[in-house]
């Protein structure tokens, strides 16, 4: 037993030398000899084979399919800077927001490879999964772990209990050379570029083809950190991963505000194509942790970081035609088709034009010869007309006056670039990608109804709108080509399934515009209805904070502040807002300050002022709901075609959809009554509790608390389950309340204030 743990530890140690620091200390022929005893030994006493042995690497039992995945921690993606002055838009909303005049960047190469994410139990690697779409992805537990660059066990100690690293798993440039040479000898149709060939290669479901290609991987961020600390910044992290074994870009820096990103931008950029790898930009991270949590993030991309891409590569082509296509929403947009042209390793023959505006706005004709590129190295789009080469007789591109597909108006909203066609769910191509939403795995989750099926209900005129899913029958199902009278029943039963839903997973359904599954669950949670949500109005959404537009708290403050210690300062014959405007008060614009003055009329008056009325902002009720969302949800509901759809899907002769109301006199009821007893109060969530965390959560924000990842002397509550560990403790050394469920019930319900420890 002791000679297989020391050659697993000897072992893990040649692996760390030679695929992460790229200096091996023995011979190829030597890691052989060791490999070999070690499996020799594991094969005459299986009892000394552990997960996370070397010889584990390779001959893991084949899958027939990868499973989900649901990442603790969302996998968001970067919001994107084109030039150097989106970048100085980035840094100034940074250091406005941080309330502070330079900010340091963690800047490292942004591959183009593929996201995973690596969950390490007790330093033992447990889980691989991709990003997915960022809530879930599959499972590639078994195909990661044949990665050399991947360590199965970390090295040194003082790791957290549960900690997961994301990073980006690749094909150095060389290696995929070979690979195309060895795939075309074979016969084989080659991968059109290194990151095609990394997708393929980790999403094999034999690992042992997968250890076959020479992946690896570069760590450059964390998600879910438990009973642990990666240190007080990106690079304090990112060395921590250094020092257990994980391999981090050589490349990573540390730069301060704009001018530094922008330096690292352009270094990098002239030594693009000597790296090993593809790159399409760089990523600049704020590299204070506290900071990161302060800013936050969107919907889709955290606010503290961007990704600066470069220029993609470009070719010309010849425009055939200008057609419009029509999306799931009704958008109308314009696509040119073109002569197909290998563009980044892809064979091109397609082209977004986005919208009218942009079409007049390049003058794209059908005969042109155009620059194309791949946006983001992703999408292609047009980007210039070559002019002297245009034919004679072209004519300009004009917005349809029809649908092309139903033949329905096509509208502009006035202040919108995007034209819709106005048939709604009675135009065939909206209603098959109405109903292939309506019935995914996170929507209603009818097994069965897939896209073929769902284009001959629609071509058939079956189906006008999802409603019409369940007036079917067995019969009606079976009649269709290949569908078979089992495949008919099977569909009837997962559509009675689908009956008994949850509102958040209806609401999502419906497919209103920008509302994802995130948005879908706090609009249950908040409104617990569905006729409080369809009543609904922008200012049940959206409210306007009295105070001073673009005055914040700290602003407000140190204007205060600075009056108060000058009691005599006061501005003379010069105007009152201008006097203001000079005062040097960070944050304090000349338009905020003609506002104070005209609310105040002079420094006596404006120093009995208080924060709060100065302090002015739009705040939003709902988490992911802004006023761009709100307007979107209720313009869906007011649409009477809209509401057709949803009597007929909630009517018990028809749809028949149901889900569970909270219970009278329930938190969740109280949190759909509008009434927030927790506002104000900053609440921390630690142990084995009743229900889901993120339901919890849901219901807490609704009753107005705010609910934070860690303990501080700023919590006011822990709301504490089975097996609450060093955040219990912590909390009772800080004397902060620790609650259970039952207290916190009491307590949300009106009770009056609980003891130190209800829990």
């Amino acid at each position: 037993m002791r000679r297989a743990e020391a050659l697993r530890t000897e072992l893990h140690h040649h692996n760390y030398c030679y695929y992460v620091l790229d200096n091996p200390e023995i011979s190829d022929a030597e890691y052989d000899r060791l490999f070999r005893e070690l499996v020799a030994l594991e094969t005459s006493y299986p009892a000394l084979r552990t997960p996370d042995s070397p010889s584990q690497r390779v001959g893991a039992p084949l899958g027939e399919r990868f499973a989900e995945v649901r990442h603790r921690v969302p996998m968001l993606s970067l919001g994107n800077a084109r030039t150097d002055a989106d970048v100085q838009d980035f840094d100034r909303r940074i250091r406005k927001d941080l309330d502070t005049d330079a900010v340091d960047y963690v800047a490292e190469p942004k591959l183009d490879g593929l996201a995973i994410s690596l969950v390490y139990e007790d330093g033992v690697l447990a889980r691989a999964a991709t990003r997915g779409d960022g809530v879930a992805g599959e499972d590639v537990t078994a195909q990661v772990r044949t990665i050399g660059a991947v360590p199965l066990r970390l090295q040194g100690g003082g790791w957290p209990r549960l900690l997961e690293v994301r990073g980006e798993v690749y094909l150095p440039i060389a290696a995929f050379e070979r690979l195309r040479e060895q795939m075309l000898e074979a016969g084989q149709t080659p991968f059109k570029n290194p990151r095609n060939a990394a997708a393929g290669s980790l999403r094999q479901l034999d690992p042992a083809v997968t250890a076959s290609r020479p992946l690896t991987m570069f760590c450059y961020g964390f998600g879910a950190l438990e009973d642990g600390d990666l240190g007080a910044t990106q690079q304090d992290a990112l060395a921590a991963f250094r020092g257990w074994g994980l391999r981090v870009s050589p490349e990573s820096r540390v730069v301060t505000g704009a001018p530094g990103c922008i330096a690292y931008h352009r270094a990098i950029g002239e030594r693009r194509d000597r790296l090993d790898y593809e790159i399409d930009g760089v990523v600049f991270k704020v590299s204070d942790i506290a900071a990161q949590r302060r800013l936050g993030h969107r919907a889709r991309d955290p606010i503290w970081a961007i990704a600066y891409k470069y220029p993609p590569r470009e070719e010309q082509t010849v425009v055939r035609a200008v057609e419009f296509q029509v999306g799931r929403t009704g958008a109308v947009t314009p696509v040119a088709r073109l002569e197909p042209v290998d563009l980044a390793g892809v064979r091109v023959s397609n082209a977004t034009l986005h919208n009218i505006d942009e079409v007049h706005r390049k003058d794209v004709r059908a005969g042109d010869t155009v620059i194309v590129r791949r946006a983001g190295d992703v999408i292609p789009e047009v980007v210039t007309v070559v002019e002297q080469l245009r034919p004679r007789g072209t004519r300009p591109v004009e917005l349809p006056k029809h649908c092309p597909v139903c033949g329905a108006d096509v509208v502009r909203a006035e202040g919108e670039a995007v034209a819709r066609c106005s048939g709604g769910l009675s135009c065939a191509a909206q209603r098959k990608e109405a109903l292939r939403h309506f019935a995914s795995r996170r929507a209603m989750d009818i097994d069965g109804l897939g896209d073929k099926l769902i284009e001959q209900l629609v071509e058939r005129d079956l189906v006008q709108d999802p409603a019409d899913l369940y007036r079917l029958g067995v019969d009606d199902y079976a009649d269709l080509p290949r569908m078979g009278r089992r495949s008919a029943q099977n569909l009837v039963e997962a559509l009675d399934r689908s009956r008994r839903s949850t509102l958040a997973r209806f609401i999502y359904a419906l497919g209103i515009r920008e509302v994802g599954e995130a948005t879908a669950a706090a609009l249950a949670a908040h409104f617990q209805g569905l006729a409080p949500l369809l009543a609904a109005g922008i200012d049940s959404f959206i409210v306007d904070e009295p105070g001073i537009a673009g005055v914040g708290e700290k602003t407000a403050a140190a204007l205060l502040e600075w009056l108060d210690a000058h009691p005599d300062a006061a501005p003379g014959d010069e105007p009152f807002a201008d006097w203001l405007a000079e005062l040097g008060v960070r944050g304090l614009r000349p338009a905020a300050a003609a506002q104070i003055a005209e609310r105040w009329p002079d420094a006596t008056a404006l120093r009995g002022a208080a924060v709060a009325e100065l302090r002015g902002a739009k705040h939003s009720l709902i988490d992911g709901v802004g006023p761009i969302v709100a307007a979107h949800i209720t313009s869906f509901f007011a649409q009477s075609h809209n509401r057709e759809v949803i009597d007929k899907l909630l009517d018990p002769d028809i749809g028949a959809i149901t889900w569970q109301a909270p219970a009278a006199g329930s938190v969740a009821a109280k949190a759909g009554s509008g009434r927030q007893p927790l506002a104000g109060k900053t609440v921390v969530i630690t142990g084995t509790l009743s229900r889901p965390r993120e339901a919890i959560k849901a219901r807490l924000e609704a009753l107005g608390a705010k609910v934070t990842g860690s303990v501080s002397s700023k919590t006011d509550y822990l709301l504490a389950g089975a097996d609450a560990g060093s955040k219990r403790a912590k909390a009772e050394a800080l004397g902060i309340r620790v609650l259970d469920e039952a207290a916190l019930m009491a307590l949300t319900a009106g009770g009056s204030e609980p003891a130190a420890d209800a829990g």
